[in-house]
């Protein structure tokens, strides 16, 4: 579901997980796409598709196709190519 050039984040505003990646991104300055799969159903029948039917998050969905669930800052940074 993610563009060619964007990261998504699938999460919801409850979490505290969503709020740590948005947190991450948004003090590293790294554009995302937001989706809060409470609001959008579509999104939420494809975070259980890719999740072996559960809602986890955050979901990542990575411009190359890959995906990370529910990740560390340490691993978000290494996807990205941060020291932390």
């Amino acid at each position: 579901m993610t563009t060619a050039t964007q990261i998504t984040i699938y999460g919801t505003t409850w979490c505290g997980g969503s709020r740590r990646a948005r947190l991450f991104f948004d003090n590293n300055n790294i554009i995302y796409r937001w989706i809060d799969i409470d609001l959008d159903e579509q999104a939420a029948r494809y975070i259980e598709s890719i999740n072996h039917g559960c809602r986890s998050v955050p979901t990542l969905e990575w411009p190359d196709g890959s995906i990370l669930v529910e990740p560390s800052d340490d691993e978000m940074a290494k996807k990205l190519g941060i020291n932390l």
